[in-house]
């Protein structure tokens, strides 16, 4: 499994966050209570941003070209696999029906942002060791964003 390369993970954690934001744009339509409104447009946001950070990483990596059957085959691969995994539009939009209040909008988004977090711990042990580093960036910018959460649902209790 030393064979991956840290840019197909970022290539997969750029995927999320973009699926991400895709999200919680659309949580932000399914109400009208403005507290909700401003939650999901501030996780829309921070999606963009760590989008940012991971195409940054991934432009002062290597080049990598998998070998593939057809040009994008691989990434869109990754592409597809992501979107299974953490943020899968279908499951996530029927989630986001029996969300109610601002509360549990918040536990959704830390329920999201945790398995990202732990999809990165896991992807860290298929890279070669040196490649690690940048695997810990990305974990540490999921972090920062579930802090953000919880005192986010702390100023709501």
């Amino acid at each position: 499994m030393g064979n991956f390369k840290v840019s197909e993970f970022l290539q997969v954690a750029i995927r999320i966050e973009e699926n991400g934001e895709k999200l919680y744009h659309h949580a932000g339509t399914l109400s009208d209570d403005p507290k909700i409104k401003e939650l999901f447009a501030f996780l829309a946001g921070e999606e963009t941003k760590h989008k940012k950070t991971f195409t940054e990483m991934v432009s002062k990596m290597e080049n990598y070209e998998p070998p593939e059957t057809y040009p994008g085959e691989y990434f869109a691969y990754l592409r597809a696999y992501a979107d299974s995994l953490v943020f899968s539009p279908e499951e996530v939009e029927e989630e986001l029906e029996d969300i109610l209040d601002v509360d549990e909008a918040v536990e959704f988004a830390m329920e999201r942002e945790i398995e990202s977090i732990l999809y990165y711990l896991e992807a860290k042990a298929l890279v070669p060791k040196g490649q690690a580093e940048a695997l810990d960036k990305v974990v540490s910018e999921e972090r920062r964003h579930y802090l953000k959460l919880v005192e986010l649902k702390r100023s709501l209790d």
